[in-house]
C-alpha cells in the first residue's frame, strides 16, 4: 500500500494563512498500538490527531485549525489541540471548538488500522 505524507507550515506573521495541509490521500501513521485504549496521539508531520476509545474504536481529525489554517502542533492537558497562531483551541477527542478565534471544528478524518497499522484520511 503506498501513503501520502505532508509536511507541516505554520501561518505567517500577521495572520497569513499558512500551507498545512490535512492528508489528501491515505497516510500511514503507525502502529496500531502506539495508541492505547484511552489515549490519543499527535502526528504532527502528518497534520493528524488519532484518539482511540475505551471501546477501541479509532477517531481522527486534521490538526489545521480552521481559523487560519495554522499547523496546530501543541496537545495539552485535558486533550486540548491549541493553536500556535491565534489560539483557538480544540478538543482533541471531538474536533470541537473549545477557545476562540476558530467557530468551526476541525475536519473528521476517516481513520481505520490495516495490518496492525493505522491509517488516516481520504480511503482509509
Amino acid at each position: 500500500m503506498s501513503v501520502t505524507a505532508l509536511g507541516a507550515a505554520a501561518c505567517g506573521p500577521g495572520g497569513e494563512s499558512g500551507v498545512a495541509a490535512a492528508p489528501t490521500a491515505p497516510v500511514d501513521l503507525g502502529a496500531e498500538s502506539d495508541v492505547a485504549r484511552g489515549s490519543i496521539k499527535l502526528y504532527r508531520e502528518h497534520n493528524v490527531v488519532v484518539g482511540r476509545a475505551e471501546d477501541g474504536s479509532l477517531k481522527a481529525f486534521s490538526t489545521v485549525c480552521t481559523h487560519a489554517g495554522c499547523a496546530i502542533d501543541r496537545l495539552e492537558e485535558k486533550n486540548r489541540l491549541v493553536c500556535p497562531c491565534h489560539g483557538s483551541a480544540f478538543d482533541a477527542r471531538t474536533g470541537e471548538v473549545l477557545h476562540a478565534p476558530a467557530t468551526q471544528p476541525l475536519e473528521q478524518l476517516s481513520v481505520g488500522a490495516r495490518d496492525g497499522r493505522i491509517v488516516a484520511g481520504p480511503g482509509a
